[in-house]
C-alpha cells in the first residue's frame, strides 16, 4: 500500500511539474526546406525545448519550397509558414494580407552558384535552378538577372529543391547555375572546386552588394493577417520562442550548435556543416525585427522583375 502510495504520488508532482502534451497549443508549421540553415531557428527552438516552455506542441511540414509552404497556408491546411518576408509582400498586391511576427535573420543567406558562368550575363539561354517555381528563391535570381540587363525569359527555369537534389542536379550537370543555401552549397563546393560563386548574400558586405542595403529581410515566421488577429498569444509565444533560439545561437559556438541539430539535419561532413554554421551566425537577427526601411528594400527589390508590385499600392506597414 505505501509503495503504491508514493508511486502515485510522484505521478502527480510529475503531472504539476511537466503539463502533458494534451495541454499544451497545438500550432502546424509549415517551412519551405526545413534542412536548409537559413530555416535551423525553427527547428532548434524545438530541440531546445523552447516552444516547450511557451505550451507550444509544434508540428512540422515540410516542403520543397517557400511556394508550396505558402500554399498550405492558403489553404488552410497549416496554421504558419517558416518562410521568406518577401511572400507576405507579394501577396500584398493581390489583395491577401499576411502578416511576418518574427524575423530570424538580416540577411537572406542566398547563393548563385555557377558550374562555368563567370557573370550573370553570361547565363542567358542557360538552365538555373531555384527551389520551386514562385519561391524565394526564383524571386532573387529574377533580380539578379533583371539588375544585370538579362530578360527572365532568356534563362530557363528548373525546380530542383535545395537539399540532396539540389546537390545532385548541380554535379551532375542537370543545371548551369542554382540559387543555393549552406549546407548544400557547402556540399557542392567540395566536389565542385571550381564552382563561381555570382552572387552571396551571407555576409552584410554581401547583402549590400546584391541588394544595397545592410539587413534585408528574409526568414520569417509569418502567417494571415486572420490567423494572428485571432490568435495574438500564440504569435507572442512563438516569437519569445525563436527570440531565446536565436540568443542561444549566438552565445554559442557552430560545434555547440552542431551537436543540437537534429542528426537527420547533419551531414556526414562535420568541417562543412561547421562552415555553414558559422556564416550563419553572422546572418542572425539580434532582435527579431525589421525596419521599415528595411521592408521597403524588399519592396523595390520585387517591383524591379514582378509588375504587379510594381504597380500596386502596398501598405508595407500591414506586412
Amino acid at each position: 500500500m505505501r509503495a503504491c502510495l508514493v508511486s502515485l504520488l510522484a505521478l502527480l508532482l510529475g503531472a504539476c511539474s511537466k503539463p502533458p502534451a494534451a495541454d499544451k497549443i497545438p500550432i502546424r508549421m509549415a517551412i519551405g526546406g526545413q534542412t536548409q540553415l537559413i530555416y535551423l531557428a525553427a527547428t532548434l527552438a524545438q530541440s531546445l525545448g523552447n516552444y516547450d516552455a511557451e505550451g507550444l506542441a509544434v508540428t512540422f511540414q515540410d516542403f520543397p519550397g517557400g511556394q508550396k509552404a505558402l500554399e498550405a497556408l492558403l489553404g488552410g491546411s497549416t496554421d504558419v509558414v517558416c518562410g521568406f518576408y518577401d511572400h507576405t509582400v507579394v501577396m500584398a498586391a493581390e489583395g491577401r494580407e499576411l502578416r511576418e511576427f518574427v524575423a530570424m535573420l538580416r540577411h537572406p543567406g542566398l547563393v548563385l552558384a555557377a558550374r562555368d558562368a563567370s557573370r550573370i550575363e553570361d547565363l542567358r539561354g542557360k538552365i538555373v535552378g531555384v527551389s520551386a517555381a514562385g519561391s524565394s528563391t526564383q524571386f532573387f535570381l529574377n533580380y539578379l538577372l533583371t539588375a544585370h540587363g538579362v530578360n527572365t525569359s532568356d534563362v530557363s527555369v528548373a525546380s530542383i529543391g535545395m537539399s540532396a537534389t539540389a546537390v545532385g542536379a548541380m554535379t551532375h550537370a542537370k543545371v548551369e547555375a542554382a540559387v543555393m543555401t549552406d549546407p548544400a552549397l557547402e556540399i557542392v563546393r567540395e566536389q565542385m572546386p571550381g564552382l563561381k560563386i555570382l552572387a552571396d548574400t551571407r555576409t552584410a558586405e554581401g547583402t549590400r552588394a546584391v541588394f544595397g542595403v545592410d539587413d534585408y529581410p528574409s526568414a520569417v515566421l509569418y502567417s494571415t493577417a486572420q490567423w494572428v488577429d485571432q490568435h495574438p498569444d500564440e504569435a507572442a509565444r512563438l516569437a519569445r520562442a525563436i527570440a531565446k533560439t536565436l540568443a542561444w545561437m549566438q552565445a554559442h559556438s557552430a560545434s555547440d550548435i552542431r551537436q543540437w541539430m537534429p542528426g537527420a539535419f547533419r551531414t556526414d561532413d562535420a568541417p562543412a556543416d561547421l562552415e555553414g554554421l558559422t556564416s550563419l551566425k553572422a546572418m542572425l537577427s539580434e532582435d527579431g525585427s525589421i525596419s521599415r526601411e528595411s521592408a521597403e528594400a524588399v519592396r523595390k527589390v520585387l517591383a524591379g522583375s514582378l509588375p504587379k508590385i510594381r504597380d500596386a499600392n502596398i501598405d508595407l506597414s500591414k506586412t
